[in-house]
């Protein structure tokens, strides 16, 4: 049971406080909860551009909801493992092309393969549905890696509503598919959600509140979890932090230091640690909620530990 907590020094301080200057005068909130202001911001670009270095294919499987599409980066020579990656975006928004940049990168360093999943979204489809679809990808993954990768060797990786749905899914191959949670070597949550009745730092979110003022969070909550009260939404089934946590592969949790959803990484990874496991926990410095998809050098810095970090873990 050990553990490695607190702030990571950030290469580059600077570009991180032009970047939150720059949200702070420019980015817009429109109210998620209506059509149009969903429609708004599933219209826009959160995600970084750059050129990949591995090829990109698309798989559809069956899935509970009906077609399931996975996007597959691989590198080239042998696979050291398998990465199941859950997009982020509230529940609500998000595709897995926005989580190309990222998985290129960890192909690339960490010789792995990624299967993004392209779940259901809220509030068409609230939770359990992507939970349901992530399990579903999960199982695929595993039932064809060593066909598909060469490899039996798995991960997972998820950010903000990515990170919750990579917590649960983990927990239901645990009780579930034990078989198949014993093969997964290490998991990354970035920035996730694991109390979806509200944190204290979620709760403090106000307007002032970058990226995810407190309005968006209450908005995002109530499109994938409607109808709930605050009792039933700590359910372990849709609340991690609440969960028994026992038999469960190292954890990295990476989060900002100013981002609302800080408490839900302190409390989540303490609970990892105290329940018999390894975890790490890194907060990054004036780290906004998506920091690393918005200022290019720090989100390099964040990919370069997270990559290291499965390296150390695949050669444990």
């Amino acid at each position: 049971m050990t553990s490695s907590d607190g702030f990571v020094p950030n290469p580059d301080a600077a570009e991180l406080a032009a970047v939150n200057q720059q949200i702070a005068e420019t980015m817009q909130y429109p109210d998620v909860t209506s059509s149009e202001g969903l429609a708004a911001v599933r219209g826009a670009d959160f995600a970084l551009s750059r050129d990949l270095k591995q090829s990109v294919s698309e798989r559809t499987i069956p899935g509970p909801g009906g077609d399931l599409v996975l996007r597959i980066i691989q590198p080239e020579g042998p696979v050291k493992a398998v990465m199941i990656d859950i997009h982020g975006g509230g529940w609500c928004i998000g595709t897995p092309q926005e989580d190309d940049w990222i998985n290129d990168y960890y192909a690339d360093h960490s010789q792995i393969a990624t299967v993004s999943i392209d779940y259901r979204l809220a509030p068409e489809h609230p939770v359990p549905a992507p939970i349901d679809d992530c399990v579903a990808g999960a199982l695929w993954v595993a039932e064809n890696a060593v066909a598909e990768f060469g490899t039996d060797r798995l991960l997972l990786h998820g950010a903000s509503a990515g990170g919750h749905l990579a917590a649960v899914t983990l927990l239901r191959l645990r009780d579930e598919h034990p078989e198949v949670a014993e093969r997964i070597a290490a998991i990354s949550l970035v920035y996730g959600a694991y109390d979806v009745s509200g944190t204290p730092s979620r709760r403090l979110a106000d307007h002032t509140t970058l990226v995810l003022p407190g309005h968006w969070v209450r908005g995002f909550i109530d499109n994938a979890f409607p109808d709930l009260d605050g009792e039933q939404r700590r359910d372990p089934s849709i609340s991690p932090l609440f969960a028994k946590l026992d038999n469960l592969p190292p954890a990295l949790f990476t989060v900002g230091s100013l981002d609302p959803l800080l408490d839900d990484s302190l409390f989540m990874s303490s609970r990892w640690q105290a329940a018999g496991n390894h975890a790490d926990l890194d907060v990054w410095p004036d780290g906004v909620h998506g920091f690393n998809n918005m200022a290019p050098n720090t989100g390099h810095a964040v990919a370069e530990r997270i990559s290291s970090w499965f390296n150390a873990r695949l050669s444990a």
